[in-house]
């Protein structure tokens, strides 16, 4: 009968968009006569042809209404998809898929509702998918936070000014030690973390991607990159151990080099403070000096011959 399959058709409409109790009412009298038997639904009162056209009217304007709405549906879903893949860092081509699903829709050659059916299938596998991988990203994020803890460290120890008094370095203190902690179990982490790698690829059969990287060759990467660095850390502590070494037996050698006394001056080292400064007019003048007094004392030297005559009186020359 023409107004049971109406009456099917909202049923399934309506819970497809989850359309309210209320407006479900105004069409109880349509969708009662489902289950009636042939006899019930051509009963007097049972069927007229303005039931069967408000019923068509309002079938044809949920048809309108699903078109829509299965749009929103079905990007809905696509959205749900995609965030769950993103929170495992499994690459999506959201572009291409969109896409494919506006195609899809607009030919109007699929059936909305197998479509969302499929779509919900794909979520749960991409759910399962999640949880395989929910081990692995653990331990990626443990790994990269040490990493990240390395670099800062790193960086930390080779400032010469990191125990100077100032403000947070007390904080920085606690997190190089916290930082030399993770450090030392990196190598352990990152060891367990491929071997795990490798068990999953061997299970699924199918390369284990972190952002469209291979997480095996990132871990690969990161081990010899690590080696380098602790290679030319280890070249630098030789370098400095022999310098070191190098500057004692020296030391031992030649002895250290004197200090000068406390409060001597640069400009008057090994130059005791009173004496005369010897320069060409100095002793010309020195000499001339001593020149003058060895004339006055030969003026002053007594013949052994002379005699001392007595003064003349002036009283007795007059006389």
């Amino acid at each position: 009968m023409r107004l049971q399959y109406l009456g099917s058709t909202l049923i399934e409409l309506w819970d497809l968009l989850d359309t309210p109790p209320v407006e479900q009412k105004r069409f109880e009298h349509a969708t009662s006569l489902i289950s009636s038997s042939v006899y019930e639904v051509l009963r007097p009162g049972s069927l007229g042809l303005d039931i069967i056209e408000q019923v068509e009217v309002e079938v044809q304007c949920l048809n309108m209404l699903k078109a829509s709405k299965m749009k929103e549906l079905v990007f809905k879903r696509q959205n749900e998809l995609e965030e769950i893949y993103r929170g495992v860092h499994i690459d999506v081509n959201s572009d291409a898929a969109r896409q494919i699903l506006i195609n899809l829709i607009e030919s109007d050659n699929v059936d909305l509702p197998n479509l969302l059916s499929s779509m919900d299938g794909q979520i749960a596998k991409a759910k399962q998918e999640a949880l395989s991988r929910k081990d692995i990203l653990d331990k990626v994020d443990k790994w990269k936070h040490a990493s990240e803890e390395e670099k800062w460290l790193d960086d930390y120890e080779k400032d010469e000014n990191r125990y100077s008094a100032g403000r947070g370095v007390h904080k920085n203190l606690k997190r190089a030690e916290k930082a030399r902690s993770l450090v030392s179990k990196l190598p352990s982490l990152v060891e367990n973390l491929t071997a795990k790698v490798k068990a999953w690829e061997v299970e699924k059969g199918i390369p284990f991607l972190y952002d469209k990287t291979s997480l095996l060759n990132m871990l690969e990467e990161y081990t010899v990159l690590r080696q380098a660095r602790e290679d030319e850390k280890r070249r630098s502590r030789e370098q400095k151990r022999l310098q070191e070494q190098f500057a004692a037996e020296q030391e031992a050698l030649f002895g250290s080099r004197p200090k000068k006394p406390l409060g001597q001056s640069n400009a008057m080292v090994g130059t005791p403070t009173g004496r005369r400064i010897s320069t060409p007019a100095g002793k010309h003048a020195v000499s001339g000096l001593k020149e003058r007094r060895e004339t006055g004392r030969a003026n002053n030297v007594i013949p052994l011959n002379f005699v001392a005559l007595p003064k003349e009186d002036p009283m007795s020359r007059g006389n």
